[in-house]
């Protein structure tokens, strides 16, 4: 990686915010009024997915998708004014919490000013036809990064938001679609102005050459094959090999059990890990990585959230929020299990039973978290075997102390998890 990640994110999970649909008014004053809450829940990084004016030619669906943006230096009308978006900035800031802008790179949307003001920004076809990005993205025109004015325009709209609110940094959509120069000489420029932070939404290790943060695709997909059956532990085992031989160590992986485009393709975690969404929930807090919790997971909210309608969240009470604050604080209070080259080393764990139990420490010093998952829906009797796991510990979710030595016998109830604390 050519550029230092700041260190404010070396403990941090991150929230993903659905403004349209968080509130009944779908606005920054609605998102304001949850941030207190969202602190108190240990929120660190918040992004907000696409503030932006929503294209109105060639629109999908009734409202459009965030992603189609119409005017990159100007706030949807819908989410308020610009002294709205101030506000909720200054707030989060105030509340000790860290902002992130979704960014949109690929393409604008057919009404952008950019279309009549300066076509050559764009892909064009043989007579000059501004071209989509594919058949099906149809209500979006492909920006084109061969012209350095497209490099220099979308750089100085970046930098709008940083000069002028003091975001910390942004959440790139496709990232991989967009030719890495671009990013690299982003992030160069960007950079001077304040220590951004930087999530890449793609996979491959190239992207770190200027991202921070990348995706765990891989990783959600496997756990929802796991779920199904079609694939187990042993393939878990093979992807934390890929991880490790491919990813450099300062790469940080953002790992989830949902996200905006989760939810609005395939279903809620429900629909996707059944009665095992908490245990892949901790799961994500524990191996390595950023977590992310989306919209709605600590209401236990059991609805698909569309891109291009009006879906407003219950939070009914928010039934697990106590579940995931536990888990923030596990994250922040833990080094072994912090980001990057901050956090610790990784050791699995053989067990009797390594096809439907994932065992694992992290260790960094004297903090040491020892882990143990039931990936199936049976009770599973099993002995775990290891040097690392000896030692004195709080039995994290009973909330009790508890030892280990160096050989034990569990028995796990179907998708039970433990996850033990050095004291």
């Amino acid at each position: 990686m050519a550029f230092k990640t700041p260190e404010w994110t070396k403990n941090a999970n991150i929230y993903e915010v659905n403004i349209r649909q968080f509130t009944k008014g779908g606005n920054f004053i609605g998102l304001q009024h949850h941030l207190k809450r969202l602190k108190e829940m240990g929120v660190g990084i918040i992004w907000l997915m696409p503030i932006f004016p929503i294209g109105e030619k060639n629109r999908k669906g009734s409202l459009g998708s965030a992603y189609s943006i119409k005017d990159y230096k100007a706030v949807n009308p819908d989410f308020g004014t610009l002294e709205d978006f101030d506000k909720t900035v200054k707030e989060i800031h105030k509340l000790g919490m860290r902002v992130i802008l979704d960014w949109v790179a690929n393409h604008t949307a057919w009404d952008n000013p950019w279309i009549s003001e300066a076509p050559d920004r764009y892909h064009r076809d043989e007579n000059c036809n501004i071209l989509a990005p594919n058949a099906d993205w149809t209500d979006v025109a492909h920006l084109d990064y061969s012209n350095p004015d497209t490099v220099a325009a979308m750089i100085d709209a970046m930098g709008f938001w940083v000069k002028n609110f003091d975001i910390d940094g942004f959440r790139c959509d496709m990232a991989g679609l967009v030719p890495n120069h671009f990013w690299v000489e982003a992030r160069r420029q960007l950079d001077k102005i304040k220590p951004l932070f930087w999530l890449a939404e793609w996979e491959e290790p190239k992207i770190h050459e200027a991202f921070d943060m990348s995706y765990c695709w891989e990783m959600h997909n496997l756990m929802k094959s796991i779920y199904k059956k079609e694939k187990n532990v042993y393939d878990f085992d093979h992807y934390r090999n890929y991880e490790l031989f491919n990813f450099a160590p300062e790469a940080y992986r953002m790992t989830f059990t949902s996200n905006h485009d989760e939810s609005a393709w395939n279903g809620t975690e429900y629909d996707r890990f059944g009665d095992g969404a908490k245990t892949f929930a901790v799961l994500t807090y524990c191996i390595p990585g950023m977590p992310l919790i989306y919209s709605g997971q600590e209401s236990a909210f059991n609805q698909t959230l569309p891109l291009f309608e009006k879906v407003e969240i219950d939070w009914n009470d928010y039934p697990l929020e106590s579940f995931y604050k536990r888990l923030n604080t596990l994250k922040t209070s833990a080094p072994a299990l912090w980001n990057g080259i901050y956090g610790g080393s990784y050791t699995k764990i053989m067990t009797t039973d390594n096809c439907n139990i994932y065992a694992f420490a992290r260790v960094k010093g004297s903090s040491k978290v020892v882990a143990f998952f039931n990936l199936s829906p049976n009770s599973v009797d099993f002995i775990a075997e290891s040097e690392v796991m000896a030692g004195n510990y709080e039995n994290w979710f009973a909330n009790a102390p508890g030892s280990l030595s160096s050989r034990e016998r569990f028995l796990l109830k179907p998708w039970e998890y433990k996850v033990y604390v050095s004291i």
